[in-house]
């Protein structure tokens, strides 16, 4: 699938936002944590992809009701949903001067469509030392969802089934489109 970039000026994918708060003491914690001046860009986008996909559970996978959006949250609880733990890669590779923006899919939310569809988020990250994007999907590992840090190909948790109404949306935007649904929720199962 050809990218699609919802600005070409690259500054547009770095700024800091009320989710995306990566001057929150808990994020610069982590960066310092995660982060030195020896290390690529590639290594960087690979460490904060891993630790975001393997450190912070996904609420769902754990039977958690808690609501998280701002990336300092879902650091500080350890857990988000999709979209959060999209936020919070966001923060600690934006921190990096590393272009991201947010990806969605159109996922199936059971095994069929007639039990509904949801809004799945990933992340677009600009390799400046490949010239491309990449997509990656921290939303955590599980039996039967395997995402994988790759700059030759795509391994995201899900592969879109179009024969089912699933989508892959090609856009990266340069914020977070799904954060209402976050905020006007305070039980996950309501996600």
């Amino acid at each position: 699938m050809k990218l699609i970039i919802e600005s070409t000026d690259l500054k547009d994918y770095l700024k800091e936002t009320d989710v995306v708060n990566f001057s929150h003491p808990l994020i610069i914690e982590a960066i310092t944590e995660l982060f030195n001046d020896e290390q690529s860009e590639i290594e960087k986008v690979k460490i904060a992809f891993e630790f975001v996909r393997d450190k912070i559970s996904h609420t769902r996978d754990i039977q958690s009701s808690k609501i998280t959006s701002k990336a300092s949250e879902v650091l500080q609880h350890k857990e988000g949903m999709c979209n959060a733990k999209s936020n919070l890669l966001a923060a600690l590779l934006r921190s990096q001067g590393i272009s991201t923006g947010f990806c969605y899919q159109r996922l199936m939310m059971f095994d069929t469509p007639d039990k509904g569809y949801l809004l799945h988020t990933l992340n677009g990250v600009f390799l400046r030392s490949l010239d491309k994007w990449i997509r990656l999907d921290a939303r955590g590992n599980k039996p039967g969802v395997q995402a994988e840090f790759s700059t030759k190909e795509e391994i995201l948790a899900f592969t879109v089934q179009e024969n089912f109404g699933e989508k892959d949306y090609p856009i990266i935007y340069t914020e977070p489109k799904t954060i209402t649904a976050l905020e006007d929720n305070t039980n996950a199962s309501n996600v």
